[in-house]
């Protein structure tokens, strides 16, 4: 079975590149050790958010929750931030119409939960929260006030009725306050970091309340894979050895490129998934997201004639003949003919197509990844690719896939700002 998404990094090579296939081999050969071992432990619990693409069992569960939801509320506010919300926000663009709509700040602002926790929209909405730890600040902060505001003006009966908590077994601060108030909560897996739980009830219990098909999701995740588990030359190998050996090459910015406004929340997925997981003892490349058409003219000048630091992943949709079409009589009048007759979607196709070809011809590294039409299987593929892309360059990298140590210094600090000025 063809895989939902196709790659393809002929682009990457040349005299102007200065990299051949011959270089990139032992690359491949050092992932295919990787790629054994992780054959070979797939089913260990730290690889737990690989795995869960092929289970089948819980989704059942997590249906129920999501139809009670979506019969109950019109707005469901989630309170995570980084990795606990990220992934739901790429999957959302996907929501069905009719359900109720995700609200998301997962940057904390002051202004921003005023309006949130506005009194009339309490009553028609729930509160979904999730904390690996249970102890995430601006969560909690989050939290501790909208249960105050909904208290106050739906009272405290219906509090348990309105919250639903998701955080890992233990005695996290969640933990605590579900006991104390009643709420209920479900388990997160603890073997499931953040960035990586959007195959999990993190990313899969909201895309179900949006009425989204979970089970497709997984599907397209399980299918990327079953093909990494079968293949050395696989997608995300190649992919990974592409781009660490472009980094020893001196192109040390990775930019993803995605054409279309629904690839925009996926971009900051895989931002924070490749930054946090390889970021470590001076290793990493910086990713950065940009989002075409519109950044062929924030960004475009920079990537052809800036410093020839970047390779280009320009991820990219069939678009021909979407969306409206332009009046051929009024653009011929206008002296615009190449417009005349043209879908919206001609003309993004032939944007990124071209773009494409202007950084390849300008020496740009630039590998291209295409899918038919954006659905719940697309994206699952492309989760999964890009999970698997990351931990077979923490391997060449020599870092570990998991862990961010380097935050937790910050969040010490923070907590200890607070005390010091009360």
């Amino acid at each position: 079975m063809p895989l939902p998404i196709q790659q393809d990094i002929s682009g990457c090579f040349g005299t102007s590149v200065g990299l051949t296939e011959d270089e990139l081999r032992p690359y491949l050969q050092r992932c295919e050790v990787a790629r054994a071992g992780f054959a070979d432990e797939l089913n260990q619990p730290r690889f737990s958010a690989y795995a869960i693409a092929r289970r089948e069992d819980d989704l059942s569960a997590l249906a129920s929750i999501a139809e009670d939801w979506r019969g109950r509320f019109s707005r469901i506010v989630l309170f995570g931030t980084g990795g606990s919300s990220l992934g739901a926000r790429a999957l959302a663009v996907l929501a069905k119409e009719g359900g109720p709509k995700l609200s998301v700040h997962d940057n904390l602002d002051p202004d921003v939960m005023a309006s949130v926790l506005t009194p009339d929209k309490l009553a028609d909405t729930g509160f979904l929260v999730v904390s690996k730890s249970g102890g995430t600040g601006e969560i909690l902060a989050q939290t501790l006030t909208a249960i105050t505001a909904v208290r106050k003006t739906l009272g405290p009966a219906v509090l348990t009725d309105h919250f639903l908590f998701i955080s890992e077994p233990g005695d996290g601060v969640l933990r605590r306050l579900s006991r104390e108030i009643g709420m209920r909560i479900l388990d997160h897996d603890p073997y499931i970091g953040g960035r990586y739980s959007v195959l999990s009830l993190v990313g899969l219990l909201p895309a179900l309340m949006l009425g989204l098909d979970a089970d497709a999701v997984r599907l397209g995740a399980r299918a990327v894979l079953d093909d990494t588990l079968q293949k050395s030359d696989c997608s995300p190998a190649i992919g990974a050895a592409l781009q660490v050996i472009l980094r020893d090459k001196g192109f040390r910015q990775s930019v993803l490129l995605a054409y279309g406004d629904s690839f925009a929340d996926f971009t900051l997925w895989y931002r924070q998934l490749w930054a946090e997981s390889l970021g470590k003892n001076g290793q990493g490349t910086t990713p950065i997201n940009a989002l075409g058409p519109v950044d062929q003219h924030s960004q475009l000048q920079l990537y052809l004639d800036g410093p020839q630091d970047k390779q280009f992943t320009v991820l990219t949709l069939e678009q021909r003949g979407r969306g409206p079409v332009v009046d051929a009589e009024l653009a011929n009048s206008l002296g615009e003919d190449y417009l005349a007759g043209c879908a919206i979607g001609d003309l993004v196709g032939a944007m990124q197509t071209a773009t494409a070809e202007t950084l390849i011809g300008n020496g740009r590294p630039v590998r291209r990844m295409t899918a038919g039409t954006l659905n719940e299987k697309v994206l699952g593929a492309l989760f999964m690719h890009f999970m698997l892309e990351t931990l077979f360059a923490a391997h060449l990298m020599g870092v570990n896939l998991f862990g961010q140590p380097a935050v937790e210094e910050g969040k010490v600090l923070a907590r200890q700002y607070l005390r010091e000025t009360k």
